[in-house]
């Protein structure tokens, strides 16, 4: 496993289990009518459970399996469909219109980050994690893996990020 990997993945856990023990100190925060995390309790760990399970499967360009490889909008795809039965439509730049803009200073585990990878906005999407990290499947030759919003190539390229509205979304049957 690659050790920038293992650290950021360390790193997600210890911020987790700190998130944790101090949440009796957090005031509770109300989901927005109609959100998924409204809609289905403990979706969020779902979709951030499932992500997470499939780090270092390969990129393949419109791969939507993990026994054949993901491309950036597969991953997200597979995600939501076998974390919570949502249909998300198959490119970046549509499902950038499924969901409700977010500010990067609001964004929750399970929200969507977008990137401009292709001098297009919305050419690319993650999943974020919390403290500034996503999983995503990057491009040819890599594997699903854990990146950091602040890290230089992807604090320039950030397009803005989605919260997946469950109204909004085609449920799987």
């Amino acid at each position: 496993m690659d050790l920038k990997i293992l650290l950021h993945a360390s790193f997600f856990a210890c911020a987790l289990l700190a998130r944790g023990a101090l949440a009796g100190d957090l005031p509770a925060r109300t989901p927005e009518p109609g959100s998924v995390s409204m809609r289905y309790p403990d979706a969020m760990q779902a979709i951030v459970d499932r992500a997470l399970d499939l780090i270092g499967v390969r990129y393949r360009r419109s791969g939507d399996r993990p026994q054949t490889g993901f491309d950036c909008s597969g991953f997200v795809d597979y995600v939501y469909r076998e974390g919570m039965g949502l249909i998300l439509p198959r490119v970046s730049r549509e499902i950038s219109k499924a969901g409700t803009p977010v500010p990067k200073d609001e964004l929750e585990p399970g929200d969507l980050v977008f990137f401009n990878t292709m001098r297009r906005a919305f050419s690319h999407v993650g999943i974020y994690l919390g403290n500034n990290l996503f999983v995503h499947a990057p491009r040819t030759g890599q594997k699903v893996r854990i990146d950091d919003l602040q890290e230089h190539y992807w604090a320039r390229r950030y397009s803005g990020a989605r919260r997946i509205s469950g109204s909004m979304l085609s449920l799987k049957p």
